[in-house]
């Protein structure tokens, strides 16, 4: 579940363990498969299952939120609570973002089923955050997952 619960940014949504500095991925079917797993592993679930989600969401419509950022989303069956996973790529990839840049910076954000109010209002949150001018080049800046969690942490565009 998230490592913390509160703080600006999106931080609080962050399960332990769901920064990736480095995901190897080259595609963005590769991002999504190897979001999935990283994110069943972590919560016990099944990777086919949200690899399947994350597809069926990304058929309505790209996720690239622009800026070289995608915020891939699902609902899944035994959450609780939404959780976020972020990861950066080790080259940006197509998307098929809405400013047509490609990507590198990857925010997973997984729902409960009923969460209907409370996954929007973390999709809204995990956006704002990556708007503040100074989120995404820190998260590109950062040396370590640790680093990357911080500049979440840090991020000024949230009102607590």
């Amino acid at each position: 579940m998230p490592a913390t619960s509160l703080g600006p940014g999106f931080a609080g949504l962050v399960m332990d363990g769901g920064v990736i500095p480095a995901l190897p991925a080259l595609a963005k079917e590769a991002a999504l498969l190897a979001l999935a797993r990283h994110a069943a592993d972590a919560l016990g679930q099944s990777a086919l299952l949200i690899h399947e989600r994350l597809r069926t969401r990304e058929a309505l419509g790209s996720t690239g939120f622009g800026g070289g950022a995608a915020i891939p989303h699902a609902r899944l069956p035994g959450l609780t609570a939404c959780v976020a996973l972020v990861a950066r790529l080790p080259e940006p990839i197509d998307w098929g973002a809405v400013d047509g840049e490609p990507v590198d910076v990857l925010v997973l954000l997984l729902s409960p089923e009923d969460a209907g109010a409370d996954h929007l209002k973390a999709l809204a949150r995990i956006s704002r955050s990556l708007r503040d001018p100074a989120t995404l080049p820190a998260l590109r800046a950062a040396r370590d997952a640790g680093a990357m969690l911080a500049a979440l942490a840090s991020d000024t565009s949230i009102a607590a």
